[in-house]
């Protein structure tokens, strides 16, 4: 678990989101408001998914989809959109004595890759699928890990 993770707020811009993402390497953080309060997740999914229509605008209306330059002009004013537009909620969380086993079960069941880690109301870690990867590999082969 990450104890120390990056978070966004909710008032930052899609260019923003990029910005952190790009400079701490990671993908996908918790959106955190004022109080301190889990508001939602952005990962890069959410990234990508808001530079493209959804299915059944596309299907309604094809022709707008066809203009490349015009998609170009579109991605351009997606810089703008707050993160409170494109950030998944409701999130799914677990708490820090929650089995590693568990963890993984949620994020497979819920097709997610990160959860964020709560006690009570206050983000204490995020857990992702490499990490619950790892500890089950130094778990059950850690002197075979060693050895080699």
């Amino acid at each position: 678990m990450d104890i120390h993770p990056v978070t966004l707020e909710p008032g930052m811009k899609y260019a923003d989101v990029m910005h952190v993402f790009n400079t701490h390497k990671i993908s996908g953080a918790p959106v955190i408001g004022v109080e301190g309060d889990l508001l939602g997740i952005v990962s890069e999914k959410d990234l990508f998914r808001i530079l493209y229509p959804f299915y059944k605008s596309y299907y309604m209306h094809p022709e707008q989809y066809v203009d490349h330059e015009e998609r170009e002009n579109k991605a351009a004013d997606i810089r703008e959109h707050k993160v409170e537009v494109f950030m998944s909620n409701p999130v799914y969380t677990v708490h820090p004595d929650v089995p590693i086993m568990q963890a993984g079960a949620v994020m497979l069941s819920k097709k997610i890759h990160r959860l964020p880690v709560m006690d009570g109301r206050k983000l204490v870690g995020m857990i992702d699928r490499g990490a619950i990867f790892r500890a089950i590999m130094e778990l059950n082969y850690g002197n075979v890990l060693k050895e080699k």
